[in-house]
Parts: C-alpha cells; structure tokens; sequence
C-alpha cells in the first residue's frame, strides 16, 4: 500500500519552519522640537529664572533648542558657562531671544519687550494683575501671542503649583526675616525668635490660614514662639491646624480679639489672599500704633494692596521703614530673596510643562487635550480669553474652548 502523503494542513502543524510573528504597527508621534528663549529680566527686584542649567540639559537632550541672554541666570547665582556647557545658546541682546517660539520669562514683559514678541509666540510669565492696565492687555492683543500666566495654571489635583511653591517660600523666608530685624544689630526689640527654658517665647500674629501661613507657622512654631492665626475661613484655619498636627490658638478676625493679640504681638504677619478683587481685612492705623516699639510687621500681601493702613511697598535694596516705631517690612516677591531655591522650584514645575507641549505637538495641541494647562491662558492668537481681567477693564472676551474648538 503507498504511504499517503500529508495534507497541507498537517504539513504546517508539524513543520518547525513557520513560526507566528507580530505585526509591527505605525505610531503616530507628535512630538515637536521646541525653541525656548529664557530673557534677562529687567524688572527691578527680579532675580529668578525659569529654567535651571540641568533642565536646560534635559530639554537639549530631547532635542529642543534653548536660547538664553547673557547674564540671565546671575542673579541666581548661574554663570552663563553653566548654561553653554547644558546645551544653550548664549545671546547678547534681547532681540535675539525674543525670536524664540516659546518665550520663558519670570516678570511681565514690560511694554518695550512687549514690542519684540511677535505673532503665534507662546509667552509664559507671570500675570500681575495688581499691576496690569488696560494699555498693557491691548499691547499683548496686538501681537497676536498665545499669553499664558503661570500663577493661574493649575495641576490634575486643581491646585496652583507656581503660585503654592512661591508661596512656601515666602511662608518659610518671613520667619528669618523677623528674626533678622528683631534683632538689637537693626534696631529691633534685641530679642530671639522663638524661646529658650526660663524665658517667655516671642509672640507672633498670622493673618490669613493659606500656605504662607502654613510655612510662617511651621517655621515659628519649630523655633518656639507663640503663634496665633486669623482668618474668616474656619475650613482654613481646620485645615492649618491638621497639616501643622499640633493644636494652635485659631480665630476668626475679630476686631476685638486681634487688637488684643496685635498690641502684644512682637511679629505680625500680613498674608491675606485677594477675594472678589481685594483684600478681606485691613488692620486699621490705631491698631499698629498700640504695638511695642521694635515690634516687626511684614505684609507678605503688599502687591495685592496690603494688609495694613501703614503699609507702603518697599525694594529688596531698601527693605523697611518705621512708623511708630514699628518696622515695617513691605517687600513684594519675597521669593526673590532666595532666587536660587526659587528658581529650582519654577524649573521644576517648568520642565514637565514644556515636554508636555512638545508631546503633544505644539501649544495649540495641549491646550487642546489638557484642561489644567488651559487655565493659565489669558489671550489666545490675540483674544481675551480671561473673564477677570475683562471684568476688571470692562473688556469684551471669548471663551477659550471655543476658540480652540473652531481653530483648530
């Protein structure tokens, strides 16, 4: 009998040549190579820069082209060498880095550098709306820019991560501050911070129950004084009592019970944020004329207007002045300060941002897909997209999530 031969079936079941392989299938990548401009600011008391050397390094590795100004990263204590050697093109006029697609800057441009931007630009800077006028919003317009405020960006969880690093900061510089000046070197109480065995601790008044105040209480708390916290927020002052895990004497701001507090206080801090365009709570004149001579007052709100009828904004270069004697500290952007930390802390947030945009193919793309991001634009191609700021100037605006829907 012939031997039957096997099907083709039965060939392929026991032949150990054909072997099932994967497809490999297309892609699609969007990435998009950015070239990002990091200017020298030129706004007095400003001393950070949005981008460290290392994260300039970074970006330059993911291909992305970088252009800074001679001298940008001094006052942060980063020689230009640093940033040449992490990738970047160093530029010696402001001209030059202006041209960048993506322009990084810390301040506002002021009106000449708003002259030197041109059309589809993507700016981030700080907002200011304290300082903004309807002339400054109109400039930008002109231009037709995408301008984005960072302090207004929010993250996944709906916090601000600009405005809460800048902001624990400034929690934890004001403590060394009162420190300093009241101190017997610049005329103070000639006292310690805080308190050793045997001797009263020193006295320190908080208004508001936000992150300044967090940070400003840790930080006296921790050196021994006796802090006392004010605000109208109960959940706030609920919520600064758990973070800090320690019981605290917490009010609401009782005219009565805070002029008791504020005539005993040897440091009283101002960190009230603006609600509905203003301060909540002024202390009045009477109240820190009641202080003790070399008593230390320091309005961490003084950009947004202040938190005292004294106050009047001082410079880093001339930080205090004293009104019945009592020194007063009113110096905005205390994160200037400490430029190196604070710059670390803005390339932080920075960095994961503009790899976002690249990943995603170009600003309009992100603002697109990532609605966190989206709430820092405030003017869109040349439109006003931010309802406050058309309130505030009686400006006409259109919604961002329309302009994009139809754009693009």
């Amino acid at each position: 009998m012939a031997e039957q031969l096997p099907s083709g079936f039965e060939s392929l079941a026991t032949s150990r040549a054909y072997f099932t392989q994967e497809s490999m299938l297309a892609v699609e990548t969007r990435k998009r190579k950015l070239f990002i401009g990091l200017p020298r600011e030129t706004s007095l008391q400003e001393n950070r820069i949005g981008l460290t050397p290392e994260a300039v390094q970074h970006l330059v590795n993911e291909g992305h082209e970088v252009i800074m100004e001679a001298g940008a990263g001094e006052p942060s204590k980063y020689a230009d060498h640093a940033y040449s050697e992490a990738g970047a093109q160093i530029a010696y006029s402001a001209e030059e880095v202006f041209k960048a697609d993506v322009l990084l800057k810390v301040a506002p441009p002021t009106l000449e550098e708003i002259e030197l931007l041109h059309s589809g630009q993507t700016l981030i800077s700080a907002l200011q709306m304290g300082s903004m006028t309807q002339e400054y919003i109109a400039a930008l317009a002109r231009k037709k820019i995408n301008a984005i405020g960072f302090e207004l960006m929010k993250d996944p969880s709906g916090a601000r991560p600009v405005v809460r690093a800048m902001s624990e900061i400034a929690g934890s510089t004001v403590m060394l501050i009162a420190a300093e000046y009241l101190a017997r070197s610049n005329e103070g109480k000639g006292i310690i911070l805080g308190g050793i065995t045997g001797v009263p601790p020193s006295q320190v008044v908080i208004l508001g129950a936000g992150t300044v105040a967090e940070y400003a209480a840790r930080a006296a708390t921790g050196l021994g004084a006796e802090v006392k916290v004010f605000d109208n927020h109960l959940y706030k002052l609920r919520r600064l009592k758990h973070n800090l895990g320690m019981q605290l004497y917490t009010s609401t701001l009782d005219t009565f019970a805070l002029s008791q507090q504020i005539r005993r206080a040897d440091v009283v801090i101002g960190a009230l944020s603006v609600e509905d365009g203003r301060i909540p709570f002024m202390v009045p004149e009477e109240m820190v004329s009641s202080m003790a001579p070399g008593s230390v007052i320091i309005d961490v709100s003084i950009d947004q207007g202040g938190c005292f009828e004294t106050s009047e904004m001082t410079s880093h270069s001339k930080p205090v002045f004293r009104k019945y004697d009592v020194v007063h500290y009113c110096v905005p952007n205390i994160a200037s300060r400490v430029p190196r930390t604070a710059t670390n802390a803005l390339s932080n947030i920075f960095t994961p941002i503009l790899q976002e945009i690249s990943q995603h193919g170009g600003i309009n793309e992100v603002l697109f897909t990532n609605e966190h991001f989206r709430s820092g634009v405030y003017i869109y191609r040349g439109s006003l997209t931010n309802a406050m700021i058309a309130k505030k100037f009686n400006l006409r605006y259109k919604e961002l999530g329309l302009l994009i829907a139809v754009r693009n």
